[in-house]
């Protein structure tokens, strides 16, 4: 049996398919689209305690969670322990989880030792999470990576310190910070995590498919998935992902479909940031919507220009019958 809920500490999930945080990507509306398309539980893009912690109302903005969405997890990011455990201890009031980020690849979060920078320095990452543990109102878990580069693999060491902190779930990503984004997901190490600990173990990268998704539960034996690119124009994964492992099959969406999909998502936009915010934040999106479909290259050049929602609606509608 694959699909089933999962109890992090007092949190129980609807299913352990995830959605992982992305910054600049899982915001309200994000959300909520997955949220409808079965994702069990999910995450706010990541937010930096420093922040927080001076007040920064933009930043507070990105933790804003509506009532609909719990259970959802707060990622946060820092390398000072005592500025992550009192952002913990803010954020715990409405935040059913506190997920500290120790994976992040992104030049500007390790240039300040943030992110998987923390990986290099496992006895800060130990005083971090012992401090956010202590702070926080609600179950802590972590995001790490297989290892900062090829010669730092210590992702295993990493979980068990986590385990030893009393976290009862983490997530590992199967690349180093090193690779970024690029080469493959090392199921291996995903494997060797799981049976190096007796907590909750949730695999993620390379998640693009149904069948992906299969092949990640039964070479590591992970607890559940997260799915963060494989989303991005195509929320149907949560739904097709669910299907497939419960009988075998599943449909994917036509173009007319994304599209309708792609329009509700620039609505919801709209409504959440209004629409001069809403026609700029959609693109990233809507050119994860119409990839392979007929004219999408030329598509994607008017979308990068357009400013006007509905200019923007009329255009994606002629698109829709190809």
């Amino acid at each position: 049996m694959y699909i089933k809920p999962l109890k992090i500490g007092n949190v129980e999930t609807k299913n352990n398919i995830f959605l992982a945080p992305m910054a600049g990507v899982t915001d309200l509306a994000y959300r909520k689209i997955c949220k409808d398309f079965g994702a069990g539980m999910m995450y706010t893009e990541m937010v930096s305690s420093k922040a927080i912690s001076y007040g920064s109302k933009k930043t507070m903005t990105l933790c804003e969670i509506d009532e609909a969405e719990h259970p959802i997890g707060v990622q946060i990011f820092g390398s000072d322990p005592l500025t992550m455990a009192k952002t913990a201890e803010q954020l715990s009031e409405t935040a059913d989880i506190i997920d500290i980020n120790m994976g992040c690849p992104a030049n500007k979060i390790i240039k300040n030792g943030e992110g998987s920078a923390l990986m290099k320095d496992l006895t800060l990452a130990e005083k971090i999470i012992k401090e956010v543990v202590k702070a926080s109102k609600v179950p802590v878990t972590v995001k790490m990576r297989k290892g900062y580069d090829e010669n730092n693999i210590n992702a295993v060491e990493l979980a068990k310190i986590a385990e030893q902190c009393g976290l009862p779930q983490i997530t590992i990503h199967g690349r180093t910070r090193e690779q970024g984004y690029t080469g493959k997901c090392d199921l291996n190490i995903i494997k060797k995590v799981k049976e190096a600990v007796n907590i909750i173990v949730i695999g993620n990268g390379d998640i693009t498919t149904p069948e992906e998704a299969k092949n990640m539960f039964d070479y590591t034996g992970v607890d559940g998935i997260m799915i963060a690119r494989g989303s991005m124009g195509n929320p149907w994964i949560f739904k097709n992902i669910l299907t497939y492992l419960t009988d075998g099959t599943y449909t994917g969406p036509n173009f007319d479909e994304k599209i309708d999909l792609a329009i509700y998502h620039l609505k919801l936009l709209i409504e959440n940031k209004g629409e001069y915010t809403a026609v700029r934040e959609i693109r990233k999106n809507l050119f994860a919507y119409i990839k392979n479909m007929p004219g999408a290259a030329e598509m994607r050049n008017k979308i990068s220009t357009i400013t006007d929602s509905s200019e923007l609606i009329k255009i994606l509608n002629t698109m829709k019958g190809c």
